[in-house]
């Protein structure tokens, strides 16, 4: 393969994918690598981060130098193993397709064959990012937010002689159903606070495991029957209960925030202190703040204070000894899931271990 030249190495794009996409985000550039590669042919196991990170410095910038627009990314069923992704050098753009007579090193000599799938074959589509590290944060609570505990039903008693729950076992439960009949159940953890103003933005959730509606309350009663249909861990008298969520989404298309968003890293899943590549953090900011899932966020360690010895004995007339250093980039931060001020994502890329308290903010 032939290695990239230095003749059109950087193509300066617009953060917008269309101009709907993002409104009055400014410009920023999208590098393909200097050892970029002609072509890569597309196996099992790939994710369209992991073949951008072969062409391009950003591998979030996919989206754009695939010339696509958003309606176009949106769909899932586009790329599957055994198609050639190419590097078209002349337009500094990034294609897809499957070479018909030519040679397969010879991108020039190519005739692109239209790819036709079937909506059932969605599931062999390549995935944007590894989904198998973020499936349990996709379908548990995992946070709560604070207006959601608010009348949430409960268990209340187990069967004579039980103290916890386990699978197939009766729970008995108090609250208001809004008539779902699948429900999670959790336990509330420990408070999560605001690096920034302390104030609790939200609490940590064990999740235990599911219960299954098996009788409503009769009529003059407050308690309805359920049966434990899965348990990841024992549960009982006191815990909590949430309405099952939606589907997932198993396709992310990473892009820069709809607005300028400034956030913090509020905790590292697991309560370690600091995180690595693939582990999942929360940052303390949500849909409300502009967030969707496949924003992308750009992770830093938080500039220290320091004295300067110099301004501090009046020279050069430097003024206030104390000086912040800047912020320096450590790694990139995808998001999957938004609650409404707080949101799950999954690093990326990291030169350095991320800590709580870290900056989070949009790509520069």
């Amino acid at each position: 393969m032939k290695n990239f030249s230095t003749v059109g190495a950087r193509l300066t794009i617009a953060c917008l994918i269309s101009s709907a996409m993002v409104s009055g985000a400014h410009a920023m550039t999208c590098d393909f690598r200097p050892n970029a590669p002609d072509q890569h042919v597309v196996v099992k196991g790939d994710t369209l981060w992991g073949i951008a990170g072969r062409f391009l410095d950003q591998p979030w910038c996919w989206p754009q130098v695939w010339g696509m627009n958003k309606e176009e990314i949106s769909n899932p069923h586009w790329i599957y193993p055994g198609q050639i992704v190419y590097f078209d050098r002349k337009e500094g753009r990034l294609r897809l397709g499957t070479p018909i007579g030519g040679t397969a090193g010879n991108p020039s000599d190519w005739r692109l064959q239209p790819q036709v799938r079937m909506e059932g074959l969605g599931k062999d589509a390549v995935k944007s990012i590894p989904n198998g590290l973020i499936e349990p944060f996709l379908s548990q609570p995992l946070i709560i937010e604070n207006d959601e505990l608010k009348n949430a039903p409960r268990i209340i008693a187990a069967p004579e002689g039980h103290v916890f729950l386990g699978k197939d076992e009766k729970a008995y439960v108090r609250g208001d159903l809004k008539e779902g009949t699948s429900f999670q159940v959790f336990r509330p953890g420990k408070p999560l606070k605001d690096p920034e103003t302390q104030a609790v933005i939200g609490q940590e959730a064990f999740y235990l495991g599911m219960l299954k509606l098996v009788a409503p309350a009769a009529p003059g009663s407050e308690v309805h029957t359920f049966i434990v249909a899965t348990a990841k861990e024992e549960m009982g008298k006191g815990d909590l209960l949430m309405q099952m969520p939606p589907s997932p989404m198993n396709h992310f298309v990473p892009h820069p925030p709809e607005r300028q968003v400034n956030a913090a890293v509020v905790a590292i899943y697991g309560g370690v202190a600091h995180a690595g590549q693939n582990q999942v953090v929360s940052v303390n900011r949500g849909k409300l703040d502009g967030l969707d899932v496949g924003s992308v966020l750009q992770l830093y360690h938080r500039g220290k204070t320091v004295t300067d010895p110099g301004a501090s004995k009046g020279w050069h007339n430097m003024g206030d000894p104390k000086v912040k250093l800047p912020d320096e980039q450590v790694g990139s931060l995808f998001i999957f899931r938004v609650f409404k001020h707080i949101s799950y994502g999954l690093i990326m890329q990291v030169t350095e271990p991320v800590e709580v308290g870290d900056v989070a903010k949009s790509p520069e």
